[in-house]
């Protein structure tokens, strides 16, 4: 899979949904610990879904505005492996936990994507700026706004995504991830995921990759063929 393939899926509530997701060819499961949050789950469930998954996925916890020492312990009690800041917190809080910690963004304007120069590390997540709102709002991002950032950081690109427009998105930004959470959640029921949408979602992406990689080797390929002709 192309760098373009890494899919996240957030706000899992449950070891059935986590493992669904991990057999559709998710790579990373998200966890949200934000009390407000109709995914919300607590330190003991998020614990057996992480012991309930494979090492060689990445787990994401999902929060905002928690004091440090805090962070720290919901890391030690869980074994998520990263955080995902998604309130006001500064970049100093960020700094503290690289390499396993980004800030999440929320975007409406240029103003809004001018603050990803003040946080550090290699990756950053964009979605939806919506007065109120933290996330999981189903908005989507102006693709315009934030494809010049994706092409200087590792970007994950979230807010409105579906099985039926994550390859536009990833065409319009190019992004290093993508990252679903309502758009592939049962009808009426935030706190599970259709896992039908989940491998729809991970299909479309993986064409992407694929289309990609076609693209890119085809000025080899026709190279090769030229270089074969002359050779007869």
């Amino acid at each position: 899979m192309s760098r373009f393939a890494h899919v996240k899926v957030c706000g899992v509530t449950s070891i059935e949904d986590a493992r669904g997701c991990v057999a559709a060819g998710v790579r990373s499961i998200g966890l949200n610990f934000v009390p407000t949050s109709p995914r919300f789950v607590d330190r003991a469930l998020a614990r057996r879904i992480v012991e309930s998954l494979p090492s060689s996925i990445v787990t994401v916890a999902v929060v905002a505005d928690l004091p440090r020492d805090e962070l720290a312990a919901l890391l030690s009690e869980t074994g998520i492996r990263c955080l995902q800041l998604h309130g006001e917190e500064p970049p100093e809080l960020v700094a503290a936990f690289l390499p396993h910690a980004y800030k999440a963004l929320r975007v409406a304007d240029a103003r809004d994507v001018a603050r990803a120069d003040d946080y550090p590390g290699d990756y950053l997540l964009v979605d939806a700026r919506i007065e109120g709102k933290l996330g999981g709002t189903g908005a989507r991002v102006d693709p315009s706004l934030v494809a010049p950032l994706a092409a200087r950081r590792r970007l994950a690109l979230a807010g409105g995504l579906t099985p039926e427009n994550v390859a536009d998105a990833i065409a319009a930004v190019r992004p290093f991830a993508v990252d679903v959470a309502s758009g592939v959640e049962r009808p009426g029921d935030p706190r599970r995921k259709s896992l039908d949408a989940v491998r729809a979602f991970v299909a479309a992406v993986r064409a992407v990759a694929s289309a990609r990689r076609l693209a890119e080797t085809a000025p080899f390929l026709t190279e090769d063929r030229a270089r074969s002709t002359v050779k007869r």
